[in-house]
């Protein structure tokens, strides 16, 4: 079956990133979500698009996919990347970024074109030693051309 591109609404990719996403809950909010169907209708994988979580990147000209979420089929996240990637260009975004683990090969990623632009470490503990806090894997930010 062939995957075609659809809108889908916060509640939807919220719901959808709830169910399927391998590490990560759904975040509060986005600009806009784009969904892969297959031909009946049934929904195979999200894209939630927002504002940049770095707020040094947060400079109103970028955006960042800060979900993308698939049941398994094949070439869902390529497609849902390079579909952020040109709806972020014609709503007059200049870049868009996101992050994988390091351990994450990133196939889909650059099957849609986009380039690893940093390797980021472990995020320092920030909370107090009172409360105790699991510092976040390494990652790799990666830049759509």
């Amino acid at each position: 079956m062939s995957l075609r591109l659809i809108p889908v609404s916060l509640a939807e990719a919220r719901a959808f990133v709830e169910v399927w996403h391998r590490h990560l809950g759904p975040p509060r909010g986005h600009k806009f979500s784009l969904g892969a169907a297959e031909e009946p209708g049934v929904l195979v994988a999200v894209a939630m698009v927002g504002r940049p979580v770095a707020r040094a990147l947060n400079d109103g000209r970028t955006l960042e996919v800060t979900r993308l979420a698939t049941d398994g089929t094949p070439n869902a996240c390529s497609l849902l990347y390079a579909a952020s990637r040109r709806a972020a260009r014609a709503l007059g975004y200049r870049r868009l970024i996101t992050y994988t683990r390091a351990d994450e090969p990133g196939t889909s990623l650059r099957a849609a074109g986009w380039k690893p632009t940093a390797a980021l470490p472990p995020r320092e503990d920030w909370h107090p030693p009172r409360r105790p806090h699991t510092r976040g894997p390494a990652r790799t930010r990666w830049e759509a051309p």
